[in-house]
């Protein structure tokens, strides 16, 4: 997506920020989630990178993914980030990784601004991908207008999104539960249907 490209300066600005946000996210739930069971850990739709520079700081092998040159591009240059791969793929297209490759895969925010048949792509593409947990990391039902405004002007998917999202993702996987991370957003938490012969 070309926007992506075009925006990458700008997102890369919130850099800081982004990994600081994340950093509390991930002290809050550690009471409902135990991480310290997992090893490598992908990031789909990673931007400039800051989730998986948090991961990778609490000692996870990770892996970013994303469609734009340019943001991998921002996270790669960054010091912190040397150890991590960062790898231009677009899971629309199949990723680039044999079949569970990873013990945990992660979304932020990429999810509401596909369409649903796309959406149902990367959801069958996480599932093939993952050996024990997918989290889908967007928006709740609580709504900002100025969230509205950006949502309106990016075109995506979002006030579908947020109607349907947890159903849509009870019918892609197995055992799927709702963390709320902040106001308005969540962690959807969900297992590969798969994942029992495991």
């Amino acid at each position: 997506m070309k926007i992506f490209d075009l925006i990458a300066p700008a997102y890369g600005l919130f850099y800081g920020y982004q990994k600081r946000h994340f950093s509390e996210i991930l002290d809050n739930v550690q009471n409902e989630l135990d991480f310290s069971i997992y090893s490598n850990i992908i990031d789909i739709g990673c931007g400039t990178g800051a989730l998986c520079s948090v991961l990778h700081q609490r000692g996870f092998v990770v892996t970013g993914t994303d469609n734009s040159q340019k943001m991998l591009h921002i996270a790669a240059k960054k010091q912190e980030n040397k150890a991590i791969e960062f790898v231009h793929a677009n899971v629309l297209d199949r990723l680039p990784f044999g079949d569970k490759s990873f013990d945990v895969s992660f979304t932020s925010h990429v999810a509401h601004g596909l369409k649903p048949e796309e959406r149902k792509i990367m959801y069958k593409e996480m599932s093939r991908i993952t050996k024990r947990l997918i989290i889908i990391h967007d928006y709740n039902e609580k709504r900002s207008v100025l969230t509205d405004i950006a949502e309106w002007l990016e075109g995506g998917d979002y006030f579908n999104f947020i109607k349907i999202v947890k159903s849509e993702l009870k019918n892609s996987f197995y055992d799927v539960s709702e963390i709320k991370v902040d106001p308005q957003a969540s962690w959807y938490i969900c297992k590969p249907r798969d994942q029992y012969i495991l």
